[in-house]
């Protein structure tokens, strides 16, 4: 009887997997988002996942955790486990435009993460709305040099990398400009459309559509070249105004991560944008899909930190 239930128990055993296989089988990959659904940042999440499903081979969900523009989520990605289940998709502006702005930001940009992957590259529209003159953009920019009291543009938010873009224009232009900041882009845009206000600098999703509707018009953007989802519209420099700024969307961890492990998601990450349906995807909110490795995201990240640390000092703009 002995024989019997040992041989039971060892054919038992060999059917059962390895514990830490079938622990890697179950464990679930989150990405995290700072922002409510259905923003650009939320869409390329999910787009993200559904591809990491398979070329990693385990489920990856993704949670919304809104709050702060971003920066909560971060402070609460920093504590967590340095295993790679738990990662944060995060704009550019929220490390490298808050670090500046805030004295007590719950996280240090660069000692607290893992960068992991750089996942897509974006830059800003500078549109006018029916409360602006028709014309290119420097007769706009030359009608609110005439006409002080109407020289204003929206943005989603103050402390944003619009807002500091929207500052770094009117210096460009030697415009005055005052910043009208709205809670989001949609906002931003009704406003634009409705004439309360009549430019906006954000990025280009916020109002492509209505551009090609005729509800508004898209004057320039601010990126070093024309944008794809935009090929007919000039840069600002093409303008003949010395001015670029532009910002990205990277997928981060908490310090300390294996080596090993973010090579192994960004080596997932890198297929995944190599997908030609992913990229027309990513492209048609203005994006440009743009995948870098850990080292080069962070010396982008540092990189961006460095380049702005001058225009918000003499901005003189602190966040509350």
């Amino acid at each position: 009887m002995k024989r019997r239930h040992f041989a039971a128990l060892a054919g038992a055993a060999l059917a059962v997997p390895p514990l830490s296989a079938a622990f890697a089988q179950d464990r679930t990959l989150r990405i995290w988002v700072g922002f409510p659904p259905g923003g650009s940042a939320d869409v390329i999440a999910r787009l993200l996942a559904d591809r990491l499903k398979t070329s990693l081979g385990q489920n990856v969900i993704v949670e919304n955790k809104p709050g702060a523009a971003g920066r909560l989520v971060l402070g609460e990605l920093k504590r967590m486990p340095p295993d790679g289940q738990n990662l944060v998709l995060s704009p550019s502006g929220a490390l490298v435009i808050a670090p500046w702005l805030y004295s007590n930001l719950p996280y240090d940009p660069i000692k607290d993460f893992t960068p992991v992957s750089r996942l897509v590259t974006f830059d800003f529209a500078v549109t006018a709305g029916p409360g602006a003159p028709a014309g290119d953009i420097r007769s706009v920019l030359a009608w609110m040099k005439a006409n002080p009291g109407k020289a204003s543009y929206a943005t989603s938010g103050a402390g944003t990398v619009p807002h500091f873009a929207g500052l770094l224009l009117a210096q460009a232009a030697g415009v005055p400009l005052t910043h009208v900041a709205y809670r989001g882009g949609a906002p931003a845009a009704q406003d634009l459309i409705g004439g309360q206000v009549p430019l906006m600098v954000d990025t280009a999703s916020e109002t492509l559509e209505h551009h090609k509707a005729g509800r508004v018009r898209i004057l320039a953007v601010t990126g070093e070249q024309r944008s794809r989802a935009l090929p007919d519209v000039p840069t600002l420099k093409e303008a003949g105004i010395p001015m670029a700024a532009d910002a990205f969307f990277g997928l981060y961890g908490p310090a300390g991560m294996p080596a090993e492990v973010t090579a192994r998601i960004d080596k997932a990450v890198a297929q995944a944008l190599a997908v030609p349906e992913l990229q027309e995807r990513i492209q048609g909110f203005g994006l440009v899909p743009n995948h870098a490795p850990s080292a080069a995201l962070a010396a982008t990240q540092a990189e961006h930190l460095r380049r702005w640390e001058t225009p918000i000092k003499a901005s003189g703009f602190k966040a509350e």
